[in-house]
């Protein structure tokens, strides 16, 4: 590749964008494809910091402003640590979220506004966006019983929220394809995880070779 490309996956709580990037790395590791794997909020000591605080379970009292302007700030610190840098070697850096996730989860379901989050992230990430964003699409109803059906996953402030929040994620989510159609890739997060990688490897090879 001659430049970097910074590649995001999103999808609701329970939607497998962790299990679907594991097979996709193995499969570009087989191809011999260099990449660089990170999540938010996180990937780098200070942003992690920030995701405890952000996801710790105790913390229920916390103004959806202040979440709002938690994630900017990992999201800010991961950027400069971790994502610039690679993508300036070059590199392919695939990303478990980012701003999208702000916006469906803080911006519509938490009632923030969408334009508002969107505007706070612009100023923290000096308007550097994905260069292309896998959407792993999945009712809400079926995350959350993902969720329950999994006993090792980390269950997190966000996974004790009511079905009725999740639901408006899933909402802000179907907002961001139409607004974002040439960006964001809709995968049908029903099928095989290996129909599922199959669609998202193909884009994305084709991606990689133009």
């Amino acid at each position: 590749m001659a430049k970097g490309l910074f590649v995001t996956f999103e999808g609701g709580d329970g939607s497998g964008k962790t299990t679907v990037m594991e097979e996709l790395e193995r499969r570009l590791s087989r191809r011999r494809i260099s990449f660089l794997h990170t999540r938010e909020p996180g990937g780098s000591v200070i942003a992690e910091e920030i995701r405890n605080v952000i996801l710790d379970r105790k913390n229920t009292a916390m103004d959806e402003r202040t979440e709002a302007l938690l994630y900017a700030a990992s999201r800010r610190q991961h950027l400069i640590e971790i994502v610039l840098p690679a993508l300036r070697q070059g590199q392919l850096v695939l990303s478990d979220r980012y701003l999208d996730s702000s916006l469906a989860y803080q911006g519509y379901a938490r009632g923030i506004g969408m334009d508002e989050v969107y505007a706070i992230n612009l100023f923290a990430t000096e308007k550097i966006l994905p260069d292309l964003t896998f959407y792993l699409d999945l009712s809400p109803e079926q995350g959350l019983l993902r969720i329950a059906k999994n006993r090792d996953r980390e269950v997190n402030r966000l996974d004790l929220e009511k079905e009725n929040f999740h639901r408006k994620v899933y909402e802000g989510y179907q907002i961001l394809l139409k607004k974002y159609p040439d960006r964001i890739k809709r995968i049908d997060a029903t099928k095989s995880v290996e129909e599922e990688v199959d669609e998202i490897e193909g884009i994305l090879l084709k991606r990689i070779s133009s």
